[in-house]
């Protein structure tokens, strides 16, 4: 492997995209099994027990850990997928699971106590208590932070904490409130939280009207594009929404997450690894992102200035932003 400088986790959605991860020089990868007990529940996505095997074997043999992802929240009195997601990771060889709700946390650690816990960005851990809590109840070993916090109040919280930490490096933003949307339920019915679909495919539609494409979530225009304008997929906290007689991106705008530009800084502040988001993207954009990031953690590895390279097509929108690193939540 190629000298570490921030652990680098990439994501993984099909097992063609953890071989792409892999090659392009991921540390470590993380992925999900093919139903409800992670949170990137789309169709055409994720691993069956078998796939997760070979997936895990393949990142073995060159020295790579995979991560497994069952961070949704299980319904009340169905907590049967979400242990058996727990066991089958474990029996594949998971270097670590990745857990949000408590039942489940409890679970992983009275039957699988030798199995690695990590806290998913959604349990929304953002303070010293909180995180805490998780290490002291269920000896969580690293914590992956929420988008909310800047640079000075990662690393306060690695010092207070002694937890590892894995932050957001590049990919979506989001309304920053992991764990906690509820956006598309209410036009869905669909839980984003216990069954991983946040504006599930099944529910959208793109339609020409009066020269303009339309973009609807279930019953709901979320945003209209001109003729020749990208239309972006319809999540609701990306959408255009009419206030006070204007149209304007009230929660978020599509930008993309992109921290090339302050690695330094992220490991000064006792980060240890590093977290690209896209588990729905294609294995294009595994494999160029991935391959960017190592060769930036390589250079910066042995001294050197990172190379030069640009994102901008990579990211949502095609605009690219530091996020509450530089500026905090506001």
């Amino acid at each position: 492997m190629s000298p570490r400088y921030l652990e680098l986790v990439c994501p993984a959605g099909t097992p063609a995209a953890l071989r792409a991860a892999v090659d392009a020089g991921a540390d470590t990868v993380y992925c999900g099994f093919r139903d409800c007990t992670n949170a990137r529940n789309y169709p055409g996505l994720n691993f069956d027990p078998d796939e997760l095997r070979e997936g895990i074997g393949y990142a073995h043999e060159r020295g790579r850990h995979v991560l497994v992802a069952i961070n949704t929240f299980p319904r009340a009195g169905d907590q049967g997928p979400w242990q058996r997601a727990v066991d089958e990771a474990a029996a594949a060889g998971a270097d670590a699971v990745i857990l949000a709700d408590l039942g489940v946390l409890d679970y992983a650690t009275r039957r699988h106590p030798g199995l690695r816990r990590h806290l998913s960005v959604q349990a929304s851990a953002a303070n010293a208590p909180s995180i805490a809590f998780y290490r002291e109840h269920f000896g969580i070993r690293r914590v992956v932070l929420p988008r909310v916090l800047s640079i000075a109040e990662v690393a306060a919280l690695v010092e207070e904490t002694g937890v590892e930490t894995e932050v957001f490096a590049f990919g979506s933003v989001g309304p920053m409130s992991e764990g906690r949307c509820f956006l598309s339920s209410y036009l869905t019915g669909l839980s984003p939280t216990s069954e991983g679909a946040c504006a599930p495919a099944s529910h959208v539609a793109y339609v020409e009207r009066n020269g303009e494409v339309l973009s609807r979530l279930g019953t709901t225009t979320l945003n209209r594009f001109a003729p020749g304008e990208p239309a972006a997929y319809p999540t609701p906290c990306k959408g255009r929404y009419v206030t006070l007689g204007r149209a304007s991106y009230l929660f978020e705008e599509p930008v993309g997450l992109n921290a090339l530009g302050f690695l330094p800084e992220l490991k000064a502040a006792g980060v240890t690894a590093l977290k690209i988001e896209g588990r729905q993207r294609s294995r294009a954009y595994v494999s160029q992102v991935v391959g960017t990031f190592r060769a930036a953690l390589d250079a910066l590895a042995r001294g050197e200035p990172p190379p030069a390279a640009a994102l901008t097509g990579e990211t949502e929108g095609g605009r690219e932003t530091a996020g509450a690193y530089r500026r905090g939540w506001r």
